[in-house]
Formats: structure tokens, C-alpha cells, sequence
């Protein structure tokens, strides 16, 4: 019955199957790989943002590049603050008591005895950027040589919530907190990070340090959660249809070698129906000639009756005139 597996046809459906079904898989369980390591990398970063609160500061050449391991981390740096190039960062929110709250960072860049110059978010401030009231409230930097600490953060990028990548701010204020921002504003070097100042000087707020990008339990996240349902679905789709097929092909079989064959080709369902009114107008056809022929054929009979009937009553008249005749003639004879 299932010798219709060996068949050219069902060679490729089998062969199709072996390789898809532990493709998908290999695929789903990657995908939940992916999900189980953004997981461990959201919790490696909570626990090592809550060391690097009590962690003492280190130097900041030796923490950079910014990477995974070392966002978050306390770094100190020293250098002199350029108020001259002090700007505001609008449209960053701070999550309080009340809910998150609307307002702006305030960024000065701190000129390390290195040359180049650090970003350094001393704080955040409720309000709007292009307020004068509330940009009134912004404290002036300290002066003269001072060493900074602070959480160290990489540099943002258009994925980074609150950054605003469009340009067209007025002048003193920054979308977006990278070294390719900054280059175009400043005439000298900047580093390709970031600090947020642990103790911010009053009527500031301490900005909290954000999780790395790719550690946190992101949209990213989720969507590789997803992938890996879609694929194991794929996985079992695949081997109900297999299934699925090879019970059609099954039955089809079986049905054929009972004799029972589908709709349209056993020869009979097609063309039986439109042969009974055939034979039927035969039959009659049949039964109409045989009941002519029939009545032609009493007329027939009749009509030769009556000419035999006709002609020996002509021949009676005739004899009876002969018979008159002769005894005529006889008469004068036997006078």
C-alpha cells in the first residue's frame, strides 16, 4: 500500500522533509539561545551596575572602549571645564516620585590634560530647553582644574530612547550625546564616551546610568522569542502535511485497488446518464416503426380483399350476360 514512497515524486517530499523539519529546529533553538543570553546579560548588568555603585572609581583611559563589561562602571577623569561650549540636551525624561517628568540634561565638556575632552552630563533639569525661565536655573560649572566621577555610558545613536537625530535645534542645544555630534560643534577632540555625574550640584538631578546596548530586555528580545515559535511551528507544519499526504496517497491507493475510482473516471458517471435517453428514444423509435409497419400492413389486406371482391363481381356480370346472350340466339334456331 505505501509502495508509493519509492517513487520519483515522493522521493523529493521525503527528501524535503528530512531537511526542513530539523532545520527548523536548529533555527528555533537558536533563536531561544539568543533570548536565554539577552536574558543572563540583562541580569550580568544589573548586578554589575550595582557593584559598580560601591566599586571604587578607576582612571578613564582604562575603562575605554566602552563595551558591555565595562558600561556602568565608576570612572574619574581630570581637566577643566569649557563653559564656553556648555549645551542642553532637550527632551529627556526622568523618572520620579510623580511618574517620568519632562526636562533637559546639561552637558559641559571637561578638557583632560590628554587634550581631548570629555562629556560630562552634570545633571537634569525639569522644564523645557527653550524656556528662558527654566534654562535660567542651570548652575555654572566650577572653574579652574577639577577631577570629575561619574557612571561611564557610551555614546548614542538614533536607537537611544529620547535621542532626536532630525537636527534643526537652536543654537546651545544637542540632539544627540556621541563624538560624531560633537565634532562639528567644538574645535578640538572628543572622546567617543560619555559620563553622568554620580553627586550633581543642586537644583540638578543625578541621571542614572542606562543598561548597554544589547544587554537589556529589549524589543530585540522578545522578537527573537517570536522567531523561535515561528520556527517551531515551521518544524511541526511540516510533518502534519507529510502526514497529511501520505494518508491522501494511501487512500487513493486503496480505493484503486477496490476498483472504486474518483468522480469522472470510472467511465460511467460521465457517460451513463446521457446514454438512457438514447436507448429509450430507440426503443420507442422501435415500437413506433413495428405499430406503423402493423397498420400499413392491415390496410394492405383490406384493400386487396376489396379488389378481389370487385373483380368476381365482375366476372359474375359478365357470365350472366354470356348465359343472356346465348339463349337468345338459340331461340330463333328452334322457331
Amino acid at each position: 500500500m505505501y509502495r508509493f514512497l519509492l517513487t520519483p515524486r515522493w522521493w523529493g517530499i521525503n527528501v524535503f522533509a528530512v531537511l526542513a523539519i530539523p532545520f527548523c529546529i536548529f533555527m528555533g533553538s537558536w533563536q531561544l539561545s539568543r533570548f536565554d543570553a539577552r536574558v543572563a546579560s540583562h541580569q550580568q548588568q544589573e548586578n554589575r551596575s550595582s557593584d559598580a555603585k560601591a566599586a571604587a572609581p578607576r582612571p578613564l583611559e582604562s575603562l575605554l572602549p566602552v563595551d558591555q563589561i565595562t558600561s556602568g562602571r565608576q570612572a574619574s577623569a581630570r581637566g577643566r571645564y569649557d563653559a564656553a561650549h556648555q549645551l542642553l540636551v532637550p527632551g529627556r525624561t526622568l523618572q520620579g516620585k510623580s511618574g517620568d517628568q519632562q526636562g533637559f540634561y546639561v552637558l559641559t565638556l571637561l578638557r583632560t590634560d590628554g587634550g581631548k575632552a570629555l562629556p560630562v552630563v552634570r545633571g537634569w533639569l525639569p522644564g523645557d530647553a527653550n524656556s528662558t525661565a527654566d534654562t535660567a536655573k542651570v548652575p555654572a560649572p566650577p572653574k579652574g582644574e577639577v577631577t570629575v566621577t561619574g557612571a561611564l555610558q557610551a555614546s548614542e545613536n538614533q536607537g537611544t530612547a529620547g535621542v532626536q537625530a532630525g537636527g534643526g535645534l537652536p543654537k546651545g542645544q544637542l540632539g544627540m550625546i556621541s563624538a560624531a555630534s560633537l565634532v562639528n560643534i567644538v574645535p578640538y577632540g572628543v572622546y567617543d564616551a560619555w559620563i553622568t555625574l554620580t553627586v550633581p550640584t543642586a537644583p540638578m538631578h543625578a541621571v542614572p546610568p542606562a543598561a548597554a546596548e544589547g544587554s537589556g530586555l529589549d524589543m530585540k528580545a522578545f522578537q527573537n522569542l517570536g522567531y523561535t515559535g515561528e520556527w517551531f511551528v515551521f518544524a511541526g507544519f511540516v510533518v502534519f502535511m507529510w502526514f497529511r499526504l501520505v494518508r491522501r496517497e494511501a487512500e487513493a491507493a486503496r480505493d484503486a485497488a477496490l476498483g472504486i475510482l474518483p468522480e469522472g473516471q470510472d467511465g460511467t458517471s460521465a457517460s451513463a446518464a446521457p446514454a438512457a435517453p438514447a436507448g429509450a428514444a430507440g426503443a420507442a423509435g422501435a415500437a413506433g416503426a413495428e405499430e406503423a409497419g402493423g397498420a400499413a400492413g392491415a390496410a394492405g389486406s383490406g384493400d386487396a380483399d376489396d379488389a378481389d371482391a370487385s373483380e368476381d363481381a365482375t366476372e359474375g356480370k359478365q357470365g350472366t350476360e354470356g348465359t343472356h346472350g346465348a339463349e337468345g340466339t338459340r331461340e330463333p334456331q328452334g322457331a
